[in-house]
């Protein structure tokens, strides 16, 4: 009707309304059918479908959504931080973070010195590349709960693609993005906090 020429007035509807809930939308993509395929986000890339997660906080709609997409987030245990040069301050926030939710951070040496630089406690793990033992012998023994891993260069490409395919074949939630890292340490400290509530989408809508 809108398209036809009436007005929101007109159809007795409100201009504008702010609701008491937000949604998360996450993209499901099938990586696990594709071996060797890297799980680096690109502009290529097409989702096989979505979920979304909604809640009255941004941590708990993020949790909600990770949970529909098949990635169960821990809320405790060891969080694994590898991230290129330019990515080193913004990943600070969120490793401050998962340390004062009780984490134990592992980071691969240049991650490492930089976050004990800036007072940061993190325990020093192998790349790949360096020999074991290394960060993925630690993901496939269960070492590891969450990863964090951003990377561009040829080496620093090749660790971080075994690292996020290992990630992917035992189930572990990662990131490869500064946001993903911000956003899952808001979804754990929400997940600390209190467990997650179900309602049905018209009680979301009834007001």
């Amino acid at each position: 009707k809108i398209m036809l020429g009436q007005t929101l007035e007109e159809l007795g509807l409100e201009t504008e309304k702010t609701p008491n809930h937000l949604s998360v939308k996450e993209a499901v993509l099938p990586f696990d059918r594709f071996p060797n395929v890297d799980t680096l986000l690109g502009p290529e890339m097409k989702s096989t479908g979505e979920v979304m997660g909604i809640d009255t906080g941004f941590g708990s709609a993020y949790a909600k959504a990770q949970l529909g997409a098949g990635q169960k987030l821990s809320s405790e245990g060891t969080v694994f931080i590898s991230v290129c040069d330019k990515d080193k301050k913004k990943v600070l926030s969120a490793a401050k973070q998962f340390t004062e939710l009780g984490f134990n951070i592992l980071a691969t040496s240049g991650t490492h010195a930089f976050l004990r630089a800036k007072g940061i406690l993190s325990q020093k793990i192998n790349k790949v590349s360096e020999g074991r033992p290394h960060v993925a012998d630690a993901i496939k023994n269960g070492d590891i709960q969450l990863v964090i891993n951003t990377g561009s260069g040829d080496e620093i490409r090749q660790d971080g693609y075994k690292i996020r395919r290992v990630a992917l074949k035992f189930n572990i939630p990662y990131t490869t993005t500064i946001a993903g890292a911000v956003a899952l340490s808001k979804a754990v400290m929400m997940l600390k906090k209190e467990a997650l509530n179900i309602k049905s989408i018209q009680e979301y809508h009834q007001n």
